[in-house]
């Protein structure tokens, strides 16, 4: 495995989620542009075109990209965009280099200009989970019928995945303010990032049907009935984005106020103390996702907050060995 940092993609306008192709290139996207790009170590950026039917405004456009695990049959790549009335989970069909139209698997999703959620990523059951804001609206979190303040579990059609909490829902865990950032570990443990208001933000360990606490508490309140987080951070060191998990169980998650790139070891579901990395070093952090070999991917977001530096925003992959 390599041992030196890489620079793979520069001057990205805004630049929001990362996945991977089965050939190792990365699919991201564009959130004001609403482009979609595929990016391969040693080779140029291809521009795959605008993705019809986004419109961009404050925190929404393009944001959540995935992969379907059966991506050699189905083609299929799944996006999360911000439309005129909603926000949206949309299937495209990427062949020979070109992706087709968007078809709508998911609707209805409230929108505003801040607080959208917007990551997606299949979990190792094969279904689709979809992180959504409260979209300014506060009680959204709490309301089950509602589609916002929820961490998602769909089909690849869009419909409630078998085994969801609650009978014909496609809510998986409630009660969040702005989930940012989702993955597992390698017993099949989900973890989550979000934003908090203005004093905690969370790193929390997810489980079918439970209530994390928003709007009622922000962080930990040890009060019955909500989950408190594994871990908590002072908006200003963290507003944290994508996560990513490494085989050893640790959990690294990208920072964007905080401008770092936080490491949590974990052990059995239970947090460690965490160290922060890369502070400063590339600005604004929006995703982190683990590469084919094992190296980290960064994705920096310096263009749409904060101060850009020339060649900004760019994809970075980082190997482990070299963050200490």
């Amino acid at each position: 495995m390599p041992t030196v940092r890489r620079t793979l993609a520069t001057h990205l306008d805004v630049p929001w989620s990362v996945a991977f192709l089965p050939d190792g290139s990365a699919l991201v996207t564009l959130r004001d542009k609403a482009r979609l790009l595929q990016v391969r170590e040693g080779a140029r950026t291809v521009d795959l075109g605008r993705v019809p039917g986004v419109e961009p405004s404050g925190e929404g456009g393009l944001l959540g990209v995935a992969v379907s695990p059966h991506f050699a049959t189905d083609r299929s790549i799944f996006l999360y965009l911000t439309a005129g009335g909603d926000n949206r989970v949309v299937r495209m069909r990427f062949t020979k280099g070109k992706a087709s139209r968007p078809e709508p698997i998911l609707t209805g999703i409230p929108k505003a200009g801040n607080h959208n959620g917007g990551r997606l990523k299949f979990g190792p059951d094969g279904y689709l989970y979809v992180t959504t804001g409260d979209a300014g609206n506060r009680p959204n979190a709490q309301d089950r019928r509602s589609l916002g303040g929820k961490i998602l579990r769909i089909t690849e059609n869009g419909k409630p995945a078998p085994g969801n909490p609650f009978k014909g829902s496609p809510v998986w865990s409630y009660g969040h303010r702005n989930v940012q950032g989702i993955s597992w570990d390698r017993a099949g443990r989900m973890f989550a990032s979000e934003f908090g208001q203005n004093t905690w933000d969370e790193l929390n360990l997810i489980k079918p049907g439970a209530n994390y606490g928003w709007p009622v508490v922000e962080g930990r309140a040890g009060r019955s009935g909500f989950v408190d987080p594994l871990r908590q951070w002072p908006t200003d060191d963290a507003s944290p984005s994508g996560i990513a998990i490494t085989a050893d169980g640790t959990v690294w998650m990208a920072a964007l106020r905080g401008e770092s790139l936080w490491r949590i070891p974990t052990r059995n579901g239970v947090a460690g103390q965490p160290q922060r990395l890369l502070h400063g070093e590339y600005g604004r952090l929006r995703d982190v996702v683990v590469g084919p070999d094992g190296r980290l991917w960064v994705l920096t977001n310096n263009t749409a907050r904060g101060n850009p530096r020339r060649g900004d925003d760019r994809l970075v992959v980082i190997p482990v060995s070299t963050l200490r």
